[in-house]
């Protein structure tokens, strides 16, 4: 029996590329949102991932198992109230993802409304629009065989006939509802809402009708009211009024100040250990024309999360925190590490070109927080490089392959070969880390040393 996601009467978390990470979906439950959307996923990225139980943070956690970042991650405090947004343009690769997640999430929207350049050359976004075949096939795929809700969320075509033909055949697949942003593909939020063709789109459809883009007019929570009046619909998806002030869901009306909204945002990605670039960019997001302030300044310097937080006096907490999780033996990256854990050889795989070269693999990632700055002799690269010369042997050399924006370095040295395991997304990190294995296969680097610092496990 397929479980159920009421979204009439509701005020909602739009999906926002980077900024509708776990921290921010639950402030906005926090501050008052009844359903909140996750980033747009494009599909082949969940499909590399691996459903991981995080006993620590207490997270259900989908790690991509190249290089170990966490693609989606969600907690029971948002159960029944999150809704993965999928970019995708296959609906069989939708259908294996879906699969993936469904008893972890509260319902599945495919993205039929991005217009950015990555999403219309991929087929995903907007581009479904104008591919109304396969964008049905999508979502009746999805219906058909998920136990969860599917939804949609798209732009309004230059027609009002045509974006009425074409919203009566998407909710003739089943859809449980529709969330329409009210531009076209090729309008920007300089350019006024189109709250008149919502209201007829909510006149047209028997399925809940969500309006989003409004965000230029809403300054408070009154004007949520407003724009659900102007459009005809029961709920509201508010993106960019959201990621400038959470609070924006507060009944009370009042917005708290930048101040309160980054300390609370911050205090949620301590708990749940969240990734500092992720964590600076939503900040900046809050900031906006504040990061040329004295304190923007200075937290504009910050790299990792404790500095960040060292800048609305939460760095202690971090520090405190971070201490607590990694006795408590948070893995992070490790976890995705290949059963075979110890040295092995291998034959290289290069797309449909095998080669017969045998290759020294360990699972050993190159993890920059261990080298503390200015101190790039201990780096290992620089480090094979130094033994090399005092044992004249030759140098080192590099041999760099990438697949689907990874990359993985091949050493050569003294007519052997070295690799990490460990897929990197950038080739400074793919060289150290076959450097790493290179040392670590010498006797140079300790093992108890790399398994003390995360590097490696067994």
């Amino acid at each position: 029996m397929k479980k159920q996601l009421d979204y009439r009467n509701k005020i909602i978390l739009a999906p926002m590329v980077r900024v509708g990470t776990l921290p921010m979906r639950l402030l906005a439950l926090k501050f008052g949102a009844d359903i909140v959307y996750t980033e747009e996923i494009i599909d082949w990225k969940l499909v590399k991932t691996k459903r991981r139980v995080n006993d620590v943070l207490k997270t259900i956690d989908f790690v991509d198992q190249s290089d170990g970042n966490v693609i989606f991650r969600t907690c029971e405090e948002e159960r029944g109230k999150v809704v993965l947004q999928m970019g995708t343009a296959d609906a069989k690769r939708a259908l294996r993802v879906a699969k993936m997640i469904e008893n972890d999430v509260a319902a599945i929207d495919i993205n039929m409304g991005c217009p950015k350049a990555f999403s219309i050359k991929g087929g995903m976004g907007a581009a479904l629009l104008y591919n109304l075949e396969n964008a049905k096939l999508i979502l009746k795929t999805l219906v058909d065989n998920v136990s969860i809700p599917v939804t949609c969320k798209i732009r309004i075509m230059p027609e009002l006939e045509e974006t009425l033909r074409i919203v009566k055949e998407l909710e003739a697949t089943g859809i449980s509802a529709i969330a329409v942003h009210g531009r076209t593909k090729v309008e920007r939020p300089q350019h006024p809402v189109h709250t008149d063709v919502i209201k007829k789109i909510a006149e047209t459809l028997t399925i809940p009708v969500i309006a989003n883009g409004g965000s230029k007019e809403i300054e408070k929570y009154s004007d949520i009211e407003k724009f659900r009046e102007a459009c005809g619909v029961t709920s509201v998806m508010i993106a960019r009024a959201a990621q400038w002030n959470c609070s924006i869901f507060r009944k009370e009306g009042e917005l708290l100040s930048v101040d309160e909204i980054i300390a609370d945002y911050l205090k949620m990605c301590i708990v749940y250990d969240n990734a500092p670039a992720n964590t600076k960019y939503c900040v900046q997001m809050i900031l906006r024309e504040l990061q040329e302030s004295p304190k923007g300044r200075r937290f504009l310097d910050s790299q990792t999360l404790e500095q960040i937080c060292d800048v609305w006096d939460l760095g202690q907490l971090c520090r405190e925190t971070q201490l607590a999780y990694h006795n408590a033996g948070i893995q992070g990256r490790r976890q995705v590490c290949p059963d075979e854990i110890a040295s092995k050889k291998i034959k290289l795989d290069n797309d449909d070109q095998q080669t017969t070269d045998d290759i020294i693999s360990y699972n050993v990632a190159f993890i920059r927080v261990n080298y503390s700055e200015g101190t790039d002799t201990e780096l290992p690269k620089t480090k094979l490089y130094i033994h090399s010369m005092k044992t004249s042997k030759q140098i080192p050399k590099y041999e760099v392959e990438q697949k689907d924006k990874l990359f993985r370095a091949i050493l050569n040295f003294e007519n052997k070969k070295y690799t990490s395991s460990y897929w990197e997304k950038n080739k400074k990190f793919a060289e150290q880390g076959a450097a790493l294995a290179c040392l670590l296969h010498l006797g140079i680097e300790s093992k108890n040393t790399l398994l003390e610092n995360g590097s490696i496990i067994e």
